[in-house]
């Protein structure tokens, strides 16, 4: 192992060391999870942790409280201090989401929003490395195909092997998203997968397809198509975490292995294939309806509601509350294959931030603040990370966020105008968001960049005039809250 190496591993160490001290250790801790750039700790005491003492550790760009998590932003090295506090805490993330879940908790409407947002968190966070994978592939299909470059055409291999491999990812949606709501809510990982299998069963679709009804235990239930569906295994794996933790309970141990499994499934089909699957089906439908209603509102309505949500959308991902719009677009591209209110929103807003970053570099005198500003800059423009200039910029000086918000309100506002619509779901917010426009008419591309280029120079000119006080950039900031390798 290399010096560099060495160096890197006990700086990762000593940052993993630092943040479960200041989350009251280890034994304070319920869940860990990471997704792109943050760590997010459920804790069995939330007002241990001080959020600016937090900010102060070496490694920290930010910290928020969102969806019931104490919400830590790294950066791009997020999985690393993931791994070092795994290995120092000694964490087994199964086990401590039982104790969570053994645990009685006060019902208010906050607590139950927040155990919402965390659980679908939980279950769709892993899901962003395959959406990234068949996107792509069913990209490969749009750009190379006859609608755009025409270099393949239907009929050929690889046409069809992409095709077949990008709609796989969707198409079995309920077993992988099985053994994600396993990992979240604390059940055996190859049961909630099974379970997911048989919604997907082609006896059971084949049902759906006719109209047939089925007798379960003597129970109506009208079989429904769940393939590419998320809420009804989401929903049924968080029932069957109870239910599965009772028989373990209550089973004597001899026996647990042997039954446990087997009565866990017993128990589930009634419950889901009469009750969850059909309600969650249904709430799923209901959302992608009303997202889709959007389409159908007055024409100055929605460019307006379009533009507002490009305007607002960066604080949802500081919120978190962005992975709650991300299972929608799930839900609505599996149902349509194609979206023209969220997505070109969003596209605009992360452009924005890396025009924000630009300004912001341009604008500054202080030479490390202006590298650190180019610094931002490059990882939302081509890495994808937003939360390093939302934070290190945004939160740090606050009025570049008017700039931000000005860029995405022009970029949507333009997408909405000239009905931009994206094809595909590719879930980054680098210059790469761009090619969720193709798959349709060139022209809708042609937008698609056009709109892209509108979000950041609008949001580069209004953040270098109007984005900073005299003092700000005067001042000269405390580095030691920055961390620069980001």
């Amino acid at each position: 192992m290399s010096k560099k190496t060495i160096a890197q591993k006990e700086k990762f160490n000593q940052i993993a060391e630092n943040l479960l001290k200041a989350v009251g250790g280890k034994e304070n801790v319920t869940n860990i999870t990471h997704c792109m750039t943050r760590l997010r700790f459920n804790l069995k005491d939330k007002s241990i942790p001080n959020a600016e003492e937090i900010k102060k550790i070496p490694g920290v760009i930010g910290v928020i409280e969102a969806g019931g998590q104490l919400q830590i932003i790294i950066g791009q090295t997020v999985d690393k201090v993931y791994e070092a506090l795994c290995d120092i805490g000694g964490f087994q993330i199964e086990k401590r989401e039982d104790d969570n879940l053994s645990k009685p908790k006060n019902m208010t409407p906050a607590s139950i929003g927040n155990a919402i947002l965390d659980g679908l968190a939980g279950c769709l966070t892993p899901l962003i490395p395959l959406l990234m994978a068949v996107s792509l592939f069913k990209l490969f299909v749009a750009v190379l195909g006859p609608n755009m470059l025409n270099m393949i055409n239907e009929s050929s291999d690889m046409y069809k092997l992409f095709t077949f491999v990008g709609d796989a990812g969707f198409y079995f949606f309920p077993i992988i998203v099985g053994y994600t709501a396993a990992k979240k809510f604390g059940a055996t990982p190859v049961i909630a997968m099974f379970m997911g299998g048989i919604l997907l069963h082609p006896t059971f679709l084949q049902m759906a397809a006719e109209g047939a009804s089925i007798k379960v235990y003597g129970i109506s239930a009208t079989p429904q198509n769940y393939a590419s569906t998320i809420l009804p295994i989401i929903l049924t794996v968080w029932v069957m975490s109870y239910v599965e933790k009772a028989l373990k309970k209550y089973i004597p141990t001899t026996l647990k292995t042997i039954f446990a499994p087997a009565i866990t499934v017993l128990i589930m089909l009634p419950i889901t294939l009469a009750v969850l699957a059909p309600s969650a089906a249904f709430i799923g439908n209901y959302i992608c309806e009303g997202l889709l209603s959007l389409s159908n509102v007055g024409g100055i309505f929605r460019i307006l509601a379009v533009a507002i949500i490009a305007a607002v959308y960066e604080f949802l991902v500081m919120s978190g509350m962005h992975l709650v719009l991300i299972s929608t677009l799930i839900l609505v591209f599996t149902t349509t294959g194609v979206e023209e209110n969220i997505l070109p929103a969003a596209c605009a807003a992360s452009i924005a931030v890396s025009g924000m970053c630009l300004g912001a570099a341009l604008r500054i005198k202080n030479k490390e603040e202006r590298s650190l500003s180019i610094g931002y800059f490059i990882a939302g423009i081509i890495g994808g990370v937003t939360e390093p200039g939302l934070y290190g910029i945004g939160m740090r000086y606050k009025r570049p966020f008017i700039g931000m918000m000005i860029g995405a309100f022009a970029g949507g506002l333009y997408g909405a105008i000239v009905g931009l619509k994206a094809y595909t779901l590719i879930p980054v917010a680098s210059v790469l968001a761009i090619l969720n426009f193709a798959g349709g008419p060139t022209s809708n591309l042609v937008h698609g960049v056009i709109q892209a280029i509108i979000s950041f120079v609008v949001a580069a000119i209004a953040t270098y005039f109007i984005g900073f006080k005299k003092e700000d950039l005067s001042i000269d900031k405390d580095e030691s809250l920055i961390n620069e390798e980001l």
